[in-house]
């Protein structure tokens, strides 16, 4: 097998970017069993904490070995069922959110189906009539591999800007 990565097409650019702009279209449109169709059976789904450190501009801010939150296809599945039941009290009445998606960058690998990709997210959510607008925004390292002719999500590690997450909950997929 060659270890060259394949080159990036025009085609492949757009297909991968609808994929992140069709998600994003799901999320918000509250189409949660719609949108587990877009990940892979074998899914990797994280999102490691950052600190606050001293040391400057190299100072590696990213704890790897612990997480918001480490998920696979099956565990997001159990999250999405619950919400369409009544003990989703958090989701009662239903958020308001949208998913800015930007900033795609997409990188071929040895594997001629399957796509590094990285971008940037901004998460924007209301509840009930508060005034308070909840954000979160960062950058996503996605695999995307084409499985029988569809874009699928095969991993998603999620690096939130905040040290401090403030939002309510994390209800919310990213």
């Amino acid at each position: 097998m060659s270890t060259v990565a394949q080159p990036i097409t025009f085609e492949v650019q757009q297909e991968i970017s609808n994929l992140l702009y069709h998600e994003a279209y799901l999320l918000d449109n509250r189409k949660f069993k719609d949108w587990l169709d877009l990940l892979t059976d074998d899914l990797v789904y994280r999102m490691p904490l950052r600190e606050t450190v001293d040391g400057g501009i190299e100072a590696e801010n990213i704890v790897e070995d612990m997480a918001f939150f480490e998920e696979t296809k099956t565990s997001l599945k159990t999250r999405v069922l619950r919400l369409y039941t009544k003990s989703a009290w958090v989701e009662n009445p239903a958020t308001r959110q949208r998913h800015f998606i930007s900033n795609i960058v997409i990188e071929g690998t040895p594997n001629h189906d399957e796509y590094k990709v990285r971008s940037y997210f901004l998460f924007k959510r209301s509840r009930g009539s508060q005034r308070e607008v909840e954000q979160m925004f960062g950058e996503r390292h996605d695999i995307v591999r084409r499985e029988n002719g569809q874009w699928k999500i095969a991993s998603r590690t999620i690096y939130p800007d905040q040290a401090v997450i403030t939002t309510m909950n994390m209800s919310m997929f990213l």
